[in-house]
């Protein structure tokens, strides 16, 4: 019964437009519980590796809709594919060499208000790349203000500004008889 009411087993080109539905709403509530159960991760900034198999878990279970795979196989693999991604991904997090292989390294961009020209090449960020990112996540324009930026790697740019210099100003309110003291950031 299952196989008429989802069309399984015939042709692509005979599956009417119920059939296809169904298939589209049965996949899509199958790869949410095997999200769900799998990873939050997908939900999140994700590095290359969460998004590596984001795409090609869409392309796995395509197949089981439009019919050029058999369902219930393709259905297994999206669990094993998202399984395997959960796995690699406890395995990275208590392991650094192994979450530095499959996740990355930061790059410093920024350090104590200088720009590393060789982070920028090697990640091919550009000087306006830079720039923006200054602007959205600290709020400054000028390297020079920023402590630290690194291209994270969830490929955002993460950006620690510089404290500002704290100056003290002393103000002598009667002859030297009482002193103000206020201190300017």
């Amino acid at each position: 019964m299952l196989d008429d009411l989802l069309g399984l087993g015939i042709d692509v080109q005979d599956v009417n437009a119920i059939q296809m539905a169904l298939r589209t709403i049965l996949i899509y509530a199958a790869t949410l519980a095997i999200v769900r159960v799998g990873s939050k991760r997908f939900l999140s900034q994700a590095t290359a590796f969460d998004a590596i198999v984001a795409i090609m878990l869409g392309s796995i279970m395509s197949r089981a809709i439009n019919g050029s795979a058999p369902f219930l196989p393709t259905v297994a693999a999206g669990v094993l594919l998202v399984g395997l991604h959960w796995l690699i991904a406890a395995i990275a997090y208590s392991s650094d060499w192994f979450g530095t292989l499959v996740k990355g390294n930061p790059v410093l961009l920024i350090k104590d208000g200088n720009v590393r020209e060789k982070g920028l090449r090697q990640t091919s960020v550009s000087a306006k790349d830079l720039e923006e990112a200054l602007r959205i996540e600290s709020h400054v324009t000028e390297p020079e203000r920023v402590q630290l930026a690194y291209l994270e790697r969830n490929g955002g740019i993460s950006v620690i500004p510089r404290r500002p210099e704290l100056r003290v100003l002393d103000v002598s309110v009667q002859d030297g008889v009482q002193t103000v003291r206020i201190e300017l950031s």
